[in-house]
């Protein structure tokens, strides 16, 4: 392309200054680099999941068709403005989540694909690290934080005596280490701080936060002598996420050695006010945090939780449904609770949507976020009712920067492990590995040749 020798360069951070407001540009060919020879930005690949709980009606699910021609079903039916964007493998289950347990193995062994050790509450072990923190640990240093886990609902605590686990297990899908579960953030506006403070740091703000990190963990030493195995436990759980502060900025950095700059600056007067009393404005804010992480690179790796296992959030604001998520998942294939089961998987996926939607509208060169994106979408069980782990319901979306060929219905031998989809996707990624839990190979037909 000809280069007029005068033409100017534009920053892509370059703000439009006026009547009192600071809007940052969308992406113009004036910001593409002068010279042929000019280093070329990093083409930034991003990896969400949302993960649902309690499974979908059965017969509603799986698309009609194969590869490419294949038609969307009723409960996919949100998703088909990004039909030739999607990869939805049929057959695929997770071996190590079919014990005896109803809900918590499938939801903490999600993305691990591990069995964890049955515990009543502190001696948590999930066998494994999550496939999310090992693309996490691939990017790190990339961004100034490693990965965001977002969820809806707080940690749950107790046990639940119908099969003798601990129910944090049931709240976490994240995995750093095989005792270490990632804390989550479900107030918005805290999450939405997190990413204000990285995207404007601070002249001073290094050693402010060192201070207060320094006041942290002394107060906490000084607690833990005073709290039980299982409160101490929670404490390094609160911590690990605290430790962020330790991660500034000026650490981060891109592969060329560059420092660190967001994509966009945040617009601190859009801070939402906290958690919402609808869950439905809870679960849109939450995913909005999800897609400006995303959009101003602050992160590339970011988890989602609709709800912890066992949810049973009433979805009585949905037309035709009166009741909560898992007892309405007890279905006792009864059609008036299978449609209602339904209806409120339908809803779960139109909040998918609209999360594609808007990383769609996020313009990155001559490409969106969401081509640069694969967003996983699924659940750790099929049938609410049988509690069944085969045939899992799982959705992809995006290209991951065209690593993915997308636009397609898979369908797998019966039982294919869904470790096989995590090699394919951190293939994708860039993080190349052997084998991941009990994989066998990455999923014919999902990457690109190239």
């Amino acid at each position: 392309m000809h280069i007029p020798s005068d033409r100017f360069y534009l920053s892509r951070r370059r703000l439009l200054q006026g009547a009192g407001a600071a809007l940052a540009l969308p992406w113009l060919e004036a910001m593409a680099p002068l010279r042929a020879s000019s280093p070329q930005p990093e083409k930034a690949i991003r990896m969400g999941v949302l993960f649902m709980p309690n499974g979908v009606r059965q017969d509603q699910w799986t698309p009609e068709g194969e590869g490419r021609d294949f038609a969307l079903s009723n409960t996919l039916s949100p998703l088909e403005p990004f039909k030739d964007q999607l990869l939805i493998p049929t057959n695929l289950w997770n071996q190590a989540s079919n014990v005896g347990d109803g809900h918590y193995v499938k939801t903490s062994g999600f993305l691990t694909c591990q069995t964890i050790s049955k515990s009543l509450g502190f001696d948590l072990n999930s066998n494994g690290i999550s496939m999310d923190q090992l693309a996490a640990n691939h990017v790190s240093g990339r961004t100034p934080l490693s990965s965001m886990e977002l969820a809806i609902s707080p940690v749950s605590v107790g046990v639940d005596t119908n099969v003798g686990y601990t129910r944090v297990y049931g709240s976490h899908i994240a995995w750093s280490r095989p005792t270490r579960p990632l804390a989550r953030e479900i107030n918005p506006r805290l999450a939405f701080e997190r990413l204000l403070r990285v995207t404007s740091p601070q002249t001073d703000q290094a050693s402010s936060d060192r201070l207060l990190l320094d006041r942290v963990l002394e107060d906490a030493r000084d607690l833990k002598q005073r709290l039980g195995r299982e409160d101490q436990s929670r404490v390094d759980d609160y911590l690990e996420s605290v430790r962020i502060l330790e991660k500034r900025v000026e650490m981060a950095s891109r592969p060329d050695g560059t420092p660190w700059q967001p994509a966009i600056d945040m617009d601190p007067s859009q801070r939402p006010a906290g958690i919402p009393r609808e869950h439905a404005e809870h679960v849109s804010l939450m995913l909005d945090m999800m897609a400006l992480a995303f959009q101003t690179d602050s992160t590339r790796i970011c988890t989602f939780m609709f709800g912890n296992a066992v949810s049973n959030t009433n979805f009585s604001f949905l037309d035709g449904v009166s009741g909560g998520h898992h007892s309405l998942s007890h279905h006792e294939n009864k059609e008036e609770n299978l449609e209602q089961y339904q209806r409120i998987a339908q809803w779960h996926i139109a909040q998918y949507a609209r999360l594609l939607a808007k990383l769609s509208q996020m313009k990155e060169g001559d490409e969106s976020v969401l081509d640069r994106s694969m967003i996983l979408f699924g659940s750790g069980l099929r049938d609410g009712n049988s509690h069944n782990p085969r045939n899992l319901p799982l959705v992809v979306a995006g290209r991951a920067g065209g690593a993915l060929q997308t636009g397609q219905h898979l369908v797998y031998e019966p039982n294919t492990p869904l470790s096989n989809l995590y090699v394919s996707l951190l293939a994708a990624f860039g993080t190349k590995i052997e084998s991941f839990a009990d994989s066998t190979g990455p999923l014919p037909g999902i990457l690109s040749e190239a």
